[in-house]
C-alpha cells in the first residue's frame, strides 16, 4: 500500500459523505446506503486505500440497515477500538492500513463467530466477484469456486 493520504488529499479523493464516516467517524443512514441489500458475491475494499476488509461470504442480513459481517477477511486487516461516543460502550472498528473509521463490531452475530461487524457503506467499495481479477485482486478468486 501507498504512503497514508494527507487531509486534501482525502477530501478530493472521497466524497462529503465517504469524508465524514472515514475520517470524522461519522454514519450513514440506515437502509439508505449503497451495500446494506448488496447480494452479488465479491469483496469489499477500504475506499481510501483499496485494502481488502471483508468478503460476501461472510455476509448476512442482520436487519439492521447496514452491511454486515461475521467477521473481516483478514483478522490483521481491522483494528478495534473501545468507543464511548454516543453515550454507550462500543467498539470501534477501523482499517488498519488507513486507520479510517469503518463501522462497530458487536457480540450478537450468528454463528460461526458470534460477531456482528455493522459498517458503514460508505467506507466501503464493492468489487465484484467477476472483475477480482482485472481489478488486481485475482488471489481472491479462489474464495467463491465451488466446493
Amino acid at each position: 500500500m501507498s504512503a497514508r493520504k494527507t487531509d486534501p488529499e482525502l477530501r478530493q479523493k472521497l466524497t462529503p459523505l465517504q469524508y465524514e464516516v472515514t475520517q470524522r467517524e461519522g454514519t450513514e443512514a440506515p437502509f439508505q446506503n449503497a451495500y446494506w441489500d448488496e447480494h452479488r458475491e465479491g469483496i469489499y475494499v477500504d475506499v481510501v486505500d483499496g485494502t481488502p476488509l471483508f468478503s460476501s461470504r461472510d455476509k448476512y442480513d442482520s436487519g439492521t440497515g447496514w452491511p454486515s459481517f461475521t467477521r473481516p477477511l483478514r483478522k490483521d486487516a481491522v483494528t478495534t477500538n473501545e468507543d464511548h461516543r454516543l453515550f454507550m460502550r462500543r467498539t470501534e472498528v477501523r482499517s488498519a492500513s488507513s486507520d479510517s473509521h469503518l463501522g462497530h463490531v458487536f457480540p450478537d452475530g450468528p454463528k460461526p463467530t458470534g460477531q456482528r461487524y455493522c459498517m458503514n457503506s460508505a467506507a466501503l467499495r464493492f468489487v465484484p466477484r467477476e472483475d477480482l481479477g482485472a481489478e488486481g485482486y485475482g488471489e481472491y478468486e479462489d474464495l467463491f469456486e465451488e466446493e
